[in-house]
């Protein structure tokens, strides 16, 4: 006894799955981008916090050669 309706099962578990596989497929674009940008933030960041850092130490050994020299006895 049909009720009326012609309602495609295979054709319904083939549409959710394309639907489910696109969207897994969205959600590792959006991983790869993330990550892609993340890298492109901390490259730049890296390279300034290792110059600011040779600077510093740089800095400090003038100030502890200019102590040096302030203390040590002159002949």
């Amino acid at each position: 006894m049909s009720n009326g309706t012609n309602f495609d099962v295979a054709g319904a578990i083939n549409t959710l799955t394309e639907t489910a596989g696109k969207l897994f497929q969205v959600q590792v674009d959006v991983a790869n981008n993330a990550l892609k940008a993340l890298t492109n933030v901390a490259e730049p960041l890296g390279k300034t916090a290792t110059d600011l850092i040779g600077t510093f130490a740089n800095a400090a050994t003038q100030i502890l050669q200019s102590v040096s020299a302030a203390i040590a006895p002159k002949k």
